[in-house]
């Protein structure tokens, strides 16, 4: 019905489970260090989506045993990719991120790394270094581009424009390196059409996996207080409504890409719309049946076909 993540993997890994571990390497970003801007993007509180053990202040190589050892009593026989998450994973001197991956790399059970970055931050210099690395190991480099719209860009604080993220994977992929891309869907302003042309956009990347995300209003944000100047500007789904709009965006989807995920979970302390109280995987079943129901698959609509 769709091409899952969790298949990618087996594929990869020879049908052995992996395990992601996320790690907070102390990076910024360019629009909140003032490079670019301040602030950030404006719906983004790092807070919501970083394990506990995650923090700064600690070594990678602790970070990595703190996670190891969370997960490890919940199954066995499994590997581990350390996925740096926290901010901008490439955004530092090419000498430094060299030596964190490097040291993420080093750990006993550690088979790879994904490094969730901006497009407008990864240089040739680094591109070299990781397409080397991922030919001794797992690699994947995971952009966050949102939208691509750049009036949506440009409202939401991105700092960046939709051509760069293009420029960006293209260059990433054709170095070998898999490519893994974040997409919001309902951002202020995007219409259901214009949620459905991101799918078709996306298509025509060399990308290797996909993260969906819904519109998330978290408390403490920029977007909050855009929300609250301008509600006209949003439109928050409920569950049965995000579950068709997704079955839509997977239609039109190329077939060949991976889905990772199709929700984002924030804790009941920052979030303020929606309010689901669903877990990724009851979601999941959600999808799995509505595609089951309309008797339909990713990529039934996609136009390479």
């Amino acid at each position: 019905m769709y091409n899952s993540y969790t298949k990618y993997l087996k594929q990869r890994f020879g049908g052995r489970r992996m395990q992601k571990i996320s790690v907070n390497g102390g990076f910024s970003c360019p629009n909140r260090d003032g490079r670019l801007g301040t602030g950030g993007c404006t719906f983004c509180n790092n807070q919501t989506f970083v394990p506990d053990y995650c923090v700064s202040d600690k070594s990678i190589s602790q970070q990595v045993e703190e996670g190891i050892d969370f997960f490890k009593h919940k199954y066995t026989q499994q590997g581990y990719l350390v996925y740096f998450q926290s901010f901008t994973n490439t955004y530092a001197p090419f000498e430094r991120l060299k030596t964190l991956y490097e040291e993420a790399l080093s750990y006993e059970g550690v088979e790879g790394i994904v490094i969730g970055t901006r497009p407008d931050c990864v240089s040739d210099e680094l591109l070299d270094y990781l397409e080397q690395k991922s030919k001794q190991c797992f690699v994947m480099i995971e952009y966050g581009i949102e939208s691509v719209y750049d009036s949506t860009l440009q409202l939401i604080n991105r700092g960046h424009d939709f051509q760069t993220a293009v420029d960006t994977i293209e260059r990433t992929a054709g170095r070998g390196i898999d490519v893994g891309v974040h997409v919001i869907l309902g951002l202020p302003c995007e219409t259901k059409e214009m949620i459905l042309h991101t799918a078709e956009e996306i298509s025509k990347l060399p990308v290797t996996v996909v993260k969906l995300h819904q519109l998330q209003l978290i408390r403490g944000t920029k977007m909050e207080q855009q929300y609250l100047l301008h509600p006209e500007w949003f439109h928050f789904f409920d569950v049965e409504e995000y579950v068709d709009l997704v079955v839509d965006f997977l239609e039109r989807l190329n077939p060949e890409i991976y889905v990772e995920r199709f929700v984002s979970s924030s804790p009941k302390e920052f979030l303020l719309l929606p309010q689901w109280g669903l877990k990724n995987f009851e979601f999941t079943a959600k999808v799995e049946k509505r595609l089951k129901e309309r008797n339909t698959y990713q990529g039934i609509l996609f136009a390479g076909l």
